[in-house]
C-alpha cells in the first residue's frame, strides 16, 4: 500500500527507503521552493502579459501560445537562480548536498480542455519515469507554480506499484530522445504528437487514484517507478508546475532503489545530474555503469515484453 506522508520528520536515509518502497512525501513550501516558484511565476506573467498565465489560453491563438512556450520554457531551465535555488531547497529538506545530484528544473503546462496537449504542452499518459532511461534510484520532485485543484493536478496510480505493465519502453533510448525527440517538441502539431514515447501497451485501471493538492511551492516527492499521469484538465485554468529529479550517489553505488518491474529502456540520464555542493557531474565510470544495467528480471529481454503485449 502506498502511504502519503505530510511534513514527515523521517531522516533522509529513511525517507529514501520509503520512497523506494512506493510511499509519497509532501512538504510545505520552503524558502527555496517558494523562491523557485516565484521566479517561474514572474516569468510566466511577463511572457503572457497582459493576460493571466492560467487564463491566457482563452485569449490568444494556440499558435501564439506555442511561440510563447518556445521561449519561456528553455529560459526558465537556464535561469541562473535555478542552480542556486535547487541545492538550497534540497538542503532545506535535509538532503546531503555532497551526495545528492539534481537535473535541471522543467516548467510544465497542462492546458484546460483540448486547447493544447502536444509538443511543449504534452499531456503525459500514465507512465513510470523509469521507462525513460533513468537509474532506479531516481527520485522526482514536483511543485505547482499557481494554485491547483483536483481537476488539474497530477494523479498517482499506486495499484501498479507491485504490478508489471506491458509497455513500449524497449523502443526508448534517452540519447536518441535528446538528439531528436526533445528537439522536435516545438514542431509538433497542436492536435497530435508524433514522437516515440514510452507508454503502456495494455488497458489500465486508473481509478481510484491519489491526487495531492498543495499550495504553490509545496513539494511532492515520489520514486521514478511510481505510475502517474496528467489529470485531464477540466477546470478552465492552465496548470503550471515545476519538476526536477535527484539521484543519491550512495544509493546508486550500492544498487539501492525502487524495484524494476517492467523498464526496458536503454541509454541513461546519468550525465544530466549535477552535485549540489559543487555542480560536478557523475564520473564516466558511473555513467557507463548505468548504461550497462541489468534488464528487469520479470521480462529479461525487450523482445519478450513486446511479444507478450501482442498476445
Amino acid at each position: 500500500m502506498t502511504n502519503v506522508l505530510f511534513d514527515s520528520e523521517h531522516d533522509e536515509a529513511t525517507r529514501r527507503q520509503h520512497l523506494y518502497d512506493g510511499d509519497i512525501y509532501v512538504y510545505s513550501a520552503t524558502p527555496g521552493s517558494r523562491r523557485l516558484c516565484e521566479v517561474a511565476d514572474r516569468m510566466c506573467c511577463d511572457a503572457f502579459s497582459p493576460h493571466a498565465p492560467t487564463k491566457a489560453q482563452f485569449s490568444i491563438p494556440v499558435e501564439r501560445y506555442v511561440e510563447i512556450l518556445q521561449l519561456l520554457k528553455p529560459t526558465f531551465i537556464h535561469h541562473p537562480e535555478c542552480k542556486t535555488l535547487i541545492p538550497q531547497l534540497l538542503g532545506e529538506l535535509n538532503c546531503d548536498t555532497s551526495e545528492t545530484y539534481f537535473d535541471v528544473p522543467r516548467l510544465r503546462t497542462a492546458c484546460s480542455g483540448d486547447y493544447l496537449k502536444t509538443g511543449l504542452a504534452y499531456a503525459f499518459k500514465p507512465h513510470r519515469d523509469t521507462w525513460y532511461s533513468p537509474p532506479q534510484t531516481q527520485i522526482n520532485w514536483w511543485m505547482p507554480v499557481f494554485p491547483i485543484q483536483s481537476g488539474n493536478c497530477m494523479a498517482f496510480h499506486s495499484k501498479y506499484w507491485h504490478t508489471p505493465i506491458k509497455n513500449s519502453s524497449s523502443t526508448f533510448n534517452y540519447q536518441d530522445w535528446n538528439n531528436n525527440g526533445r528537439k522536435q517538441a516545438s514542431n509538433q502539431s497542436v492536435t497530435k504528437d508524433t514522437r516515440v514515447q514510452s507508454e503502456a501497451l495494455e488497458p489500465l485501471e486508473l481509478e481510484p487514484d491519489v491526487r495531492i493538492i498543495c499550495p504553490p511551492g509545496g513539494v511532492v516527492m515520489f520514486s521514478a517507478a511510481q505510475l502517474h499521469s496528467t489529470v485531464p484538465n477540466d477546470t478552465g485554468e492552465t496548470r503550471f508546475s515545476i519538476d526536477f529529479r535527484t539521484v543519491d550517489r550512495r544509493d546508486f553505488q550500492n544498487d539501492r532503489g525502487a524495484p524494476n518491474l517492467d523498464n526496458l529502456s536503454t541509454g541513461t540520464t546519468m550525465m544530466d545530474y549535477l552535485r549540489c555542493n559543487d555542480l560536478t557531474h557523475f564520473s564516466d565510470e558511473e555513467i557507463q555503469a548505468d548504461q550497462t544495467r541489468q534488464p528487469c528480471p520479470l521480462h529479461p529481454t525487450p523482445e519478450n515484453l513486446v511479444q507478450e503485449s501482442a498476445k
